[in-house]
């Protein structure tokens, strides 16, 4: 198989092509460098080539430029005089199959994942939650598995946590103290995230990763790019999603070993953004994955300014290097200048530190893993050009591309299934009904009476009940109390005038 050209070796006059080995491209790899260097164009040049020996990729457009890869180039002087610097023979302008994606559903089609599949930790780390906080978000995760209830969307996980707060002595009793501090703040950061969007992203149908690992009719690899112009407005957003879906690589694929070139690519460009504020746990976790994942047949590129922006433990886990420009202004840049250089394999031709800090745009320096995985000492590169436009888009092309994509009518529209949400406010409606059950027999067996409530009501004013006496009853006897007196008072005044002799 004929490996990627990445460029010309111009450490000195001689210096031949320099190749990416598809063999080594499930070994990793990093492309660091100094804003305006040239990383993009080096991105679009190994997205190029890859797809070129039918290997899919995956990657997001963070500026909109990378989009250019879905269009043709443009032919013009300074590109051809770089091709004839380079010596590039089969050179010509194409675009690559390319499938827009967008959490939004705008730029591209939506990506959309499940509750229970982004999973506890993931969830927190996007809400920002502390570790109290985070624990209740277990708790929820695990009632959910116990009692057999789908977590899709955001309405599920709200409807936990009130069945949560409802039931909080049981649930702390059995799973572990629950306050409803800690719910309520959950509540808050969920809120505070729906009201950022990202209540299009957790739903159904949710992203099938062989979607992501398409090949065209003609054995061309196609590239996923992901619009991230806005998302990475949102860094926990976006860091987070790109993790979980290369978590979801790693746990689904199935073990392949070292193949003659990679199942996927996938390109994590802003990587910084996926180390910050990590948790101990989390950085773990990326170790882990970036370490096992190789004999999954993915290839995992980082992309960010500065080499020491990836942890020591994972930039080793990189055999792949495309070092851009770095401007020693400050002690972080000339920091991260010696540690850049401490990474390469010498040549006794070119000093690291020095050449770092003089290359220019479409310039850097290059190791891969070459024959037995060794990595190849370092060159100073000329980077060859992409074959499809290096710059943005309009939208109607975008449209165009997206009309003619071939999964756009699996996700375009959105499913809304009976989950957790449904579910509890169908019990509550039942719970509801079965309360009001008792009241409505009652009312029913007052008012049916002889056949007729009202003539029951009649009956009960005349006769009484065994609770209080009726009208005839009472009349009865206040009668009797008048006529007794009226006789008493007779009797009365006839024995003291015949006593006393009076005269009535």
């Amino acid at each position: 198989m004929d490996p990627i050209l990445v460029g010309k070796a111009i450490t000195t006059e001689d210096g031949g092509p320099v190749f990416l080995q598809p063999g080594f491209g499930n070994r990793h790899g990093l492309v660091a460098g100094a804003t305006g260097t040239g990383k993009t164009v080096t991105l679009m040049t190994l997205a190029e080539g890859f797809s070129r020996i039918g290997v899919p990729v995956f990657l997001a457009d963070v500026k909109g430029d990378v989009a250019g890869l879905a269009v043709p180039g443009t032919p013009s002087e300074k590109l051809a005089a770089r091709i004839a610097q380079l010596g590039i023979a089969d050179y010509r302008n194409e675009a690559a199959p390319v499938v827009f994606w967008d959490l939004w559903g705008k730029a591209g089609h939506p990506v959309r994942a499940t509750i229970s599949e982004m999973g506890p930790t993931l969830l927190g780390r996007i809400l920002e939650l502390n570790d109290t906080q985070a624990g209740v978000l277990d708790i929820v995760f695990k009632l959910a598995d116990d009692r057999g209830l789908l977590l899709l969307d955001l309405p599920d996980l709200r409807a936990l946590l009130n069945l949560i707060a409802e039931e909080r002595k049981d649930v702390s009793t059995s799973y572990g103290l629950v306050s409803t501090q800690s719910i309520g703040a959950i509540q808050r950061a969920l809120l505070r995230l729906e009201q950022e969007g990202a209540d299009a992203f957790f739903g159904e149908p949710a992203l099938e990763l062989a979607d992501l690992m398409r090949t065209t009719p003609d054995g061309r690899g196609v590239v996923n790019i992901l619009a991230a112009d806005q998302l990475i407005l949102k860094p926990r957003l976006y860091s987070s999603f790109l993790l979980w879906l290369l978590s979801e690589l790693f746990e689904t694929l199935p073990e392949v070993g070292d193949l003659d070139k990679p199942r996927l690519v996938f390109v994590f460009d802003e990587a910084h953004l996926l180390f910050d504020d990590a948790p101990a746990a989390l950085q773990q976790r990326i170790e882990q994955v970036v370490r096992l994942i190789r004999s999954k047949g993915v290839g995992v590129y980082f992309c960010s300014q500065f080499p020491d922006d990836v942890p020591t433990n994972v930039l080793g886990q990189l055999g792949n290097r495309f070092q851009h420009a770095l401007r020693a202004y400050t002690p972080r840049d000339q920091k991260a200048v010696r540690t850049a250089a401490e990474t390469f394999v010498a040549n006794p031709a070119l000093d690291v530190a020095q050449a770092i800090g003089q290359l220019g745009v479409g310039e850097a320096l290059v190791s891969t893993l070459q024959g037995k995985g060794v990595p190849m000492p370092v060159e100073r590169t000329l980077i060859a050009p992409p074959r499809c436009r290096m710059g943005a888009i309009t939208e109607a092309e975008r449209a165009q591309v997206r009309a003619g994509s071939p999964v756009g009518g699996k996700y375009d529209t959105r499913i809304d299934r009976e989950s957790a949400a449904e579910r509890l406010a169908k019990k509550a409606g039942t719970r509801a009904e079965q309360a009001q059950a008792p009241a409505a027999k009652t009312a029913e067996s007052e008012s049916a009476g002889d056949g007729n409530g009202f003539g029951q009501a009649v009956k009960d004013a005349l006769f009484g009940t065994k609770r209080r006496q009726g009208m005839i009853e009472t009349m009865a006897k206040q009668t009797a109390r008048t006529v007794g007196s009226q006789v008493g008072r007779q009797i009365l005044r006839g024995l003291l005038g015949g006593m006393f002799g009076g005269k009535r």
